[in-house]
């Protein structure tokens, strides 16, 4: 196995989530200068519609933006390890006291069929491994609404959203401090509509986590 290791390091090194740049031997995920210089998200006290807080790694610009781009439309797939490590990494620092369950917003079974996967819930994986919790599909996507990322105002993005989602396991949810994950968060509209769903059935709380938000 460590030969295998080696050879598959030699022909596929490992590079930075962010820049693409190959890593020296001591990094992880990220090299030195993304490390230093990505422009790390600063949660703050700012508050969202039905969420109880919401966190981000970064903003949603420069490298990050390229990398989610990638990670998003162009199957750069392999980025969930590295975002879920990361995005655990400052959920274990803004919420020692951990959650009850773990799940995401989900895309529509044609995107998904069209992407070959859906990204959200391979970051739920990857932070669901990080956490020592098995991320549970809690929520399903009824119906195949515009990309929120086409609209640009907010009262437009939340009713674009509005009655899209269900919760699949109401007894699953009822009672629970729920981790719900995304991608990246920009108005905070798809994030609220899935934390309203989760209360209606029951949830005692839903807090957010992104890799990227444009959120100020």
């Amino acid at each position: 196995m460590k030969l295998l290791h080696w050879i598959l390091n030699a022909l596929f090194p490992p590079k930075c989530v962010l820049c693409g740049k190959i890593l020296e031997k001591q990094e992880l995920d990220l090299c030195r200068d993304c490390r230093v210089d990505a422009p790390e998200y600063s949660s703050g006290k700012r508050k969202l519609q039905f969420l109880d807080s919401f966190a981000a790694v970064w903003y949603y610009e420069g490298n990050v933006r390229r990398s989610l781009l990638r990670y998003k439309f162009h199957n750069a797939r392999g980025y969930a390890p590295s975002y879920g490590r990361l995005l655990a990494m400052k959920l274990l620092r803004e919420h020692p006291e951990g959650f009850d369950a773990i799940t995401w917003v989900p895309v529509s079974p044609l995107r998904k069929f069209r992407r070959g996967y859906d990204q959200v819930e391979l970051l739920a994986k990857a932070v669901g491994q990080e956490l020592g919790i098995t991320p549970v599909s809690l929520l399903k996507k009824v119906r195949n609404n515009r990309q929120q990322s086409r609209i640009t105002g907010t009262a437009e993005r939340r009713a674009n959203v509005l009655g899209v989602y269900r919760v699949t396991d109401a007894e699953a949810v009822r009672g629970k401090r729920i981790l719900l994950l995304d991608d990246i968060l920009t108005t905070g509209a798809t994030a609220g509509e899935c934390a309203r769903v989760l209360l209606t059935a029951g949830a005692e709380e839903v807090h957010c986590a992104v890799i990227a938000a444009s959120y100020k």
